[in-house]
């Protein structure tokens, strides 16, 4: 019944949209938007025949075994089942969560990061923000249904100050902020950065010259490493193998309008 009810939906919206041209054709950034809503509509239906053959358990890569929840509250849903989700993090999180006796999340929406590392580092404590409270209730679900709540922190608002209260404490440090990085990670508002890794999702895209910012901040007292998006191989469940090879580049897709480079920064001292 779901996956009727979003392609019923998919389809109005389309037709709605082609009824609107009249006789002028559409420019590309608007056939760009119309494969996009039909990609995400797609990747939906997807996650919904996943979750039909292995219900809401994490297929593979860092988090495999990890227990879900039914939906996303910001981005692709499928990736996340899959564990192909950002996975050209996941040798550094498997590197530095191992040594974190705390972890900061800001920006964790339904907590697949928080609750993820708090499951392969027991000796941590996640505090995990996030300034929608649909992300953070959700959060709390994914963490009881973990059975790490007792070690999950959640709240709304983080301030840049806010990382002095975790001076002297091995502290690993994920921000994805839609281009409120900029606003979070200020050094000069926090010196206790300065010890901390911090993992940061760049948003140039809503942003502009956010990522250069971080580079100006931070390569005084860290080693700064770039990462950009790559192709995707995950295994992937035989199900998706036998589907055309449309469905399995879906599969994978991460929803992202333009490039958003991810920095690891770990400081030298």
């Amino acid at each position: 019944m779901a996956e009727r009810s979003e392609s019923l939906l998919a389809a109005i919206w389309l037709k709605e949209h082609v009824d609107s041209w009249g006789a002028q054709a559409p420019d590309i950034n608007e056939m760009n938007e119309i494969l996009r809503r039909l990609g995400r509509w797609r990747s939906r239906l997807l996650a919904n025949t996943f979750i039909s053959h292995q219900g809401l358990r994490i297929h593979g890569g860092l988090f495999a075994g990890m227990q879900y929840i039914d939906h996303a509250t910001e981005g692709a849903f499928m990736p996340r089942l899959l564990g192909s989700y950002e996975s050209e993090l996941h040798p550094h999180f498997a590197r530095l969560a191992q040594h974190a006796e705390c972890i900061i999340d800001v920006g964790c929406a339904e907590g697949y990061y928080a609750v993820g590392l708090a499951r392969r580092a027991p000796q941590a404590t996640v505090y995990a923000y996030d300034i929608d409270p649909e992300a953070r209730a959700a959060c709390a679900e994914l963490a009881a249904r973990n059975g790490v709540a007792d070690r999950v922190v959640i709240g709304e608002v983080f301030e840049p100050r806010t990382f002095q209260d975790f001076a002297g404490r091995r502290t690993l440090v994920l921000v994805d902020a839609e281009g409120a990085e900029v606003d979070i990670l200020q050094p000069a508002l926090a010196p206790a950065l300065a010890d901390m890794t911090v993992i940061v999702e760049t948003h140039d895209v809503y942003r502009p010259g956010a990522m250069a910012e971080m580079f100006v901040r931070f390569v005084p007292t860290h080693n700064v490493l770039r990462i950009d998006q790559q192709a995707k191989t995950p295994d992937m469940p035989d199900w998706l193998k036998a589907l055309p090879h449309l469905d399995q580049l879906l599969a994978v897709w991460e929803w992202r309008v333009a490039p958003t480079p991810w920095l690891v920064m770990e400081p030298r001292r």
